[in-house]
This record gives structure tokens, sequence and C-alpha cells, in this order.
């Protein structure tokens, strides 16, 4: 990774800074002091690999003073021993120029990966603090790409970028004095030559990193297309639709794009590279004119001549290389700037400082809501306003009430989903902010109408709830679900691979392969949101017979649209815009012939006919 050729431009080497990247350390500023904070444990490795990129770069000037010792002496005098020594020298200065650049490379990379995991695992794990608010604003595509992308990206910072620059400015400073030592004369002419060399070839390659900018576009929207089209979900909608054909022709068009830009590029490429080829044997043959003419020449040897040659065209790559060292530093700090951006963001559900310790078996599980308010960020509204609720453990409470009355929003703040804007909820007496993430998700289990399934077998898909669970307890809990059945009658029956999203299965299948992972836990609180809402009326009555069974003891709060699953719970309470308009068990409710009434009618049974005889 070091010598003459290090860092040099690349085909699609940037020749200008990105406007995203000048956005960017404009919106979010960079602390060089942090950055540096995160080389400070290396700092050893650091200085070696740059003792080493430095002996290498030097080392690496002792060929072309050989050459001229070969070629002036050795040969014309026939000095066999300076010939032979001169030869040993430069096999020795490669072995060794080679040997530095693998520990520096060794050196470099190990640095760079244990960075880019600090800061891959830090993002990881302060992204998994965040609130469901920060997933519901932010795309899971963005996300992903600063994780793999961005940190991906630091690689080439801390392995090419610095390394980079480090190198060419040894390798440019020595050159550039080991060319004066050589001559002056042609050390000047180079001083004329290269300037115009070099823009040239920073305007070809700035041409083709346009064309490359679109091909990256247009290549990003076909891997779109084809992600959105060809993904089960897309595959239905696009034959329910019956837009299939506009799909491909849209396909078609894009790839049709795609492959103009191609040719575009390589043609570009093409150009970049005969103007280099150009740049490479014109120099070379300037300098021969001028050490050929006697005005000029000085009395150079050709010893001389050729190693000044070899110096010259080990000078121009990393001095392009430098005067894109502005793009580099540029990018690289925009990198940074992304992930400290994300491992700014505050954490708003976290732990308490001083956490009431509260644990499983000491816990009875009486829930209550005290005047709990909340509103999203940026509504005009609340969503839940000013609540009072109390579910005595081991009782059981049902929401219910139209789309958008606060239901889930009040039953997610169990699980603190959500924190209140005011009031506060309680377990025991304890305010939720008061008892740890890990000790409430063990206390509160949720099943919620939108199902979830890694991509893994059922067994691995259940045990990701309890992973020390024995295969005993999750058969247990998959009876209970209602779902043994079906499993022990699949080919590879536990082990089945349960496909992307879980599509392997019906809805109903997926929400009781849920509620069965959820049951693993055996959690003292249970909130059913929605958790039957996916099956036929026959499975639905035997996945509340077993709802029914495993919530007796524990604390139940129940949402749901189908009234006929709620009927028996202890406490009913009706919300409408998120306030409590009624509270009551179901006789109470119907009797009184308000909201509950009224939404039981309104999904099919007439009130009259639920209103108890007497």
């Amino acid at each position: 990774m070091t010598g003459p050729h290090f860092g040099g431009p690349g085909p699609g080497r940037p020749t200008k800074i990105d406007p995203a990247d000048r956005a960017q350390l404009a919106e979010q500023p960079v602390s060089l002091r942090r950055i540096g904070a995160l080389f400070a444990p290396y700092r050893t490795q650091i200085a070696v690999v740059v003792a080493l990129i430095v002996a290498s770069s030097v080392i690496t000037l002792a060929n072309p003073f050989l050459v001229r010792a070969v070629i002036d002496r050795a040969i014309p005098q026939q000095d066999v021993p300076l010939l032979v020594w001169a030869v040993i020298a430069m096999l020795a200065v490669t072995v060794a120029g080679s040997v530095l650049g693998v520990v520096q490379t060794w050196i470099s990379t190990t640095v760079g990966q244990r960075i880019m995991h600090g800061l891959r695992t830090s993002v990881f794990t302060h992204l998994q603090r965040q609130s469901l608010g920060f997933f519901t604003r932010t795309r899971g595509g963005e996300i992903q790409s600063r994780l793999t992308n961005d940190i991906g990206g630091m690689q080439t910072v801390v392995t090419s970028t610095a390394t980079s620059i480090a190198s060419n400015v040894t390798t440019v400073v020595g050159t550039a004095v080991a060319m004066a030592v050589l001559s002056w004369r042609l050390s000047l002419l180079s001083l004329i030559v290269l300037p115009p060399a070099i823009w040239l070839t920073r305007r070809v390659a700035r041409m083709r990193r346009e064309i490359t900018a679109q091909r990256q576009r247009t290549l990003a929207d076909l891997q779109t297309q084809i992600e959105e089209s060809l993904s089960i979900s897309g595959i239905q909608l696009g034959k329910t639709l019956g837009n299939g054909p506009a799909m491909s022709q849209r396909f078609a068009d894009t790839s049709a794009h795609l492959s103009d830009l191609e040719v575009r590029a390589q043609l570009s490429g093409r150009w970049r590279m005969a103007t280099m080829n150009i740049v490479f044997a014109a120099i070379p043959a300037l300098l021969y004119l001028v050490a050929g003419l006697p005005g000029t020449s000085g009395g150079m040897s050709i010893g001389t001549l050729v190693a000044f040659t070899g110096l010259q065209g080990a000078l121009f790559r990393p001095l392009m290389s430098l005067l894109d060292v502005g793009v580099s530093v540029t990018s690289s700090l925009a990198l940074f700037s992304r992930i400290f951006e994300y491992l700014d963001l505050p954490v708003e559900i976290d732990d308490p400082e001083r956490p009431v310790p509260m644990p499983r078996g000491a816990v009875a599980g009486t829930v209550r809501f005290e005047d709990v308010t909340f509103r999203y960020p940026g509504a005009d509204r609340d969503a839940v306003g000013r609540v009072t609720l109390t579910t005595p453990a081991g009782s059981s409470l049902a929401l219910v009430g139209e789309t958008g009355s606060g239901k889930t929003t009040l039953a997610s703040m169990i699980a603190r989903l959500h924190d209140p804007t005011s009031g506060r909820v309680s377990i025991d007496g304890v305010d939720l902010r008061d008892i740890t993430l890990a000790e409430l998700s063990d206390l509160v289990g949720v099943v919620s109408q939108e199902t979830y399934l890694l991509h893994a077998s059922i067994r691995d898909n259940l045990r990701h709830a309890s992973p020390a669970a024995t295969d005993a307890q999750i058969e247990d809990a998959a009876r209970a679900a209602q779902v043994h059945e079906l499993i022990v009658s699949l080919p590879d029956g536990y082990d089945t691979l349960v496909g992307a999203r879980g599509h392997r299965f019906s809805g109903g299948e997926q929400q009781r392969l849920a509620i069965a992972r959820t049951l693993l836990r055996d959690p003292r609180i249970l909130v059913l949101d929605e958790a039957t809402s996916a099956l036929d009326n026959e499975t639905e009555a035997a996945v509340q017979r077993a709802i029914d069974a495993v919530s007796r003891g524990r604390t139940t709060i129940t949402i749901a649209h189908r009234l006929s699953t709620i009927e028996g719970a202890d406490q009913i309470v009706v919300l409408d815009h998120g306030r409590v308009a009624e509270r009551g068990d179901h006789d109470e409710l119907v009797a009184r012939g308000g909201r509950y009434a009224a939404l039981l009618e309104r999904g099919g049974r007439p009130a009259a006919e639920l209103v108890p005889a007497g």
C-alpha cells in the first residue's frame, strides 16, 4: 500500500467536493478533537505506520541512484563487484519496501477495523435505545446505510486516506529532492511540463466522475425497482393490480439508460487512460529531448537521465493525489459527521439513574394510569388526554373505541414504547420511568396486531423471546397458542424455516406463533393489541380460550375491534378521541345503551339482543 503509486487517482476518484458533503458538514460540524479521540488508544500503532511509510518511501528512492551507478559505472567499466552489489541492493530495496508495506497494511487495517467495530456497535446499541418515534420518522434504508456504507467508508479513511496522504507527501518531497540532486536543469523543465499535464488529466477525470455519478444513481434506481417489484409483497401487488407489463417497461427503460451510461463511462475511462498514456509518454520524451540537445544537456550522463525519468514517472500520481487531498478530507469528515449525528441523538426513553428493583416474583401486577396525557411530536392535539385507570393485579382490562381513539397509544405506554407527556403510568405503584427497561420487558409481554417473524426456524423465532428456554417450554407455549399441532405436521417440525417476514405462513398462523413467542416469556402483564385480528372465527375462539387460560393470575390489557373477544373482561373502557367515554363491565355498558352498545350494534349485533335477561 506504500510506494510511489499508492493513493493515485483511480477510475472513479472524485476531483471536486461533493455538495452533499459540504451540506452535511455545514449542518453537523465535526470536532477534530472528537475524531482524534477515536484514534487516541492507537497512538503507538499509528506512529509505527507513519514511520513505516516514511521508511518505505525513502528506501524506494534509492533505486534510481542504483540504476545510475549500474548504467554509468558498473556496465561501461565492467565493474563486476559494483554490478553485483547494485543488483543485490535493488533486490533488497524491493524486498524491504514490500515487507514494510505488508506490515503497514496489517497494522493500519487492524486499527481501522477496531475503530469501525467500536463505532458500528456504538451506533447500533445507541439506535436500539431510540424510541419508536425515531424509527417512524426515519427511513430504514438510511439507518442501514449509516451502519454499513458510512462506517464501511471509515475503513478507507483509516487505511487509505490518512496513509495515502502521509505516503504521498513523503514520496513527493523525497522525489523532488532526489530529482534536484540528479539534475537541476531537468527539475526546472518538470516545473514547466507538470502543471498542464496535471490540469488535462484532472479535467478528463472530472468528466468521467460526472458520468459515473449518473450511472450510480441509475443503478440504484434499477436495484430499487428489483427490490420493490420482485419481493413477495411486490409480486402480489403487481399481480393483483395487473401492472406487470408497466413495471417491465419501466425496468426496460431504466436498464436501457443504464446501458447507455455504461458505454459512456467506458469511453470516458478509455479517454482518461489515453490521456494518462499521452502524459506518461510526452514527459519522458521532452526530458530526452532536453538531455540530448547540446545547449541544455550540461554533460548529463545516460544513467542520470534514466534515473531522473524514473523519478519523474513516480512523481506524477502522488502529486495528483495530494491536489485532491481537500476532497478526500471533506469526504472523510462528512462520514464522521453522519456517524456522530446518530451517536448524538438524544435518548428519549432510557433507564433511570436510580432504578427501583422490580423482581418478577415480588410483582403483583397492578397497572395504573394517573392523569395520563400524550401528544405525538408535531401533532396539533393530544392522542391521549387526562386518562386515569386502574387495573388490579390479575384482572383484565379491555380498551375499545373507534379507530384513532388512542387505544394502542395508551396500551403502548405500559411497555414504555412511549412515555406520557404528563401524568404517570405505574406497576404496583412504581412509576415505569423508575424501572429498568430490562426488568420492564421481563414483566410486560406484548402481542401486537402486526406480527414480525425472523428469517429463521420456528424454534429460533420462539426462542428469540427467551434464549434459555428448553424445547419442552417452547412446545408448551406453542400448545397454549394452539399452534403446536400445525408445527409438528410440517416435514421439518420446529426446525421449519419461517421465511422472509413469515410469508410462508398465513396471517393467522403468524399471529399464533407471535402469541406463543410472548407466552414463552411468562410475563406478569399481558398486552394484547388486536392479537386475534387475523384469525378466522374458529381459530380465534381456540386461541381466545388459550389466552384466557394463560391470562389467569396475570394482568391482561386487551385492545380489540371484535368486541366478542372481550365480553368477559373485568373492566371495559371506551375511548373517544383519547379520553375515557365509558367504563364498566360488558353487562353494565350494554344496559347503559351508550357508546359501547352503539359499537356493538355497528358490529352487526343489535344492542337489544345483548341486554341480559331480567
